[in-house]
């Protein structure tokens, strides 16, 4: 199925400005039921209740507001609300080039494609080309559907990718974890690690990792849509082991029977 762009807009440096087209890189492939009703087998529609007499509430008597104590609410009115969205634009705005690497795997969130729309893209193809040459990515801000985004612009196999980023107040680091107790681990556990590590080097496919959870329900489904009745099998669990060395003995046996398995 061909991709279809999501938004239109022009990537900006400085005076130079290129047209572009927003698509997105990934596809949300969750499966989700629909609620029904038993005996009608109608969509059931959700409504606004209030808690204390379970009665429907029309949308005049429905307000937004924000707690700032426990039970203490600022009321915001959706004007109110409206004045605070950014200006609509449609100018993605780079404004600084970093090295790749320099951004931590944390802060990426959702990746898009941005492909050429213009009829002669020898323009665009040229700044993805320079863009990898370079070893750098791009930082720019945009809005879009009425909010405000940052993002990495980087080059993937000659096309442009615009990967938002989080908000700092949105980012931990390492330092925000509690600190462990007791020590360090002994020379022997780190070299079972380190055994375990090297176990399992192989290249990465990503054809190797799939939805399980949704092979199965999809499979079930399409099983009982042809009038079968099959059963879901539960996953076995698997038992823990009482400590770190013999956890990681089972996980290095383990992981060369794979191995070998596999080679053969």
């Amino acid at each position: 199925m061909a991709a279809r762009a999501i938004w239109k807009g022009s990537l900006r440096f400085a005076s130079e400005s290129l047209p572009v087209k927003l698509y997105s890189a990934v596809e949300d492939r969750t499966i989700h039921f629909h609620v029904l009703e038993t005996s009608t087998m109608q969509r059931i529609k959700q409504q606004m209740v209030n808690p204390a007499t379970g009665e429907a509430l029309p949308k005049e008597q429905i307000q937004r507001g924000y707690e700032v104590e426990r039970g203490t609410y600022v009321l915001l009115s959706e004007e109110e609300i409206a004045q605070s969205l950014p200006k609509e634009s449609r100018d993605i705005d780079v404004t600084q080039f970093v090295p790749i690497g320099h951004i931590d795997q944390q802060w990426y969130d959702r990746p898009y494609f941005l492909g050429p729309d213009e009829e002669a893209p020898a323009r665009y193809f040229a700044m993805a080309a320079a863009l990898a040459n370079s070893k750098r990515l791009g930082i720019a801000h945009w809005v879009m559907r009425k909010k405000r985004y940052i993002g990495a612009l980087t080059a993937e196999n000659g096309y442009l990718l615009l990967v938002t980023i989080r908000h700092a107040e949105e980012v931990l680091t390492a330092k925000d974890l509690p600190r462990p107790g007791g020590g360090a681990p002994s020379a022997k556990e780190l070299k079972m690690a380190e055994d375990l590590v090297s176990a399992l080097q192989d290249d990465f496919r990503p054809e190797d990792y799939r939805d399980e959870y949704r092979e199965r329900v999809m499979k079930f489904v399409e099983a009982k849509a042809q009038g079968h009745a099959p059963r879901l099998k539960l996953v076995p669990r698997k038992k823990e082991t009482k400590s770190l060395v013999t956890s990681l003995a089972a996980s290095i046996s383990a992981a060369k029977r794979y191995r070998e398995k596999a080679v053969a």
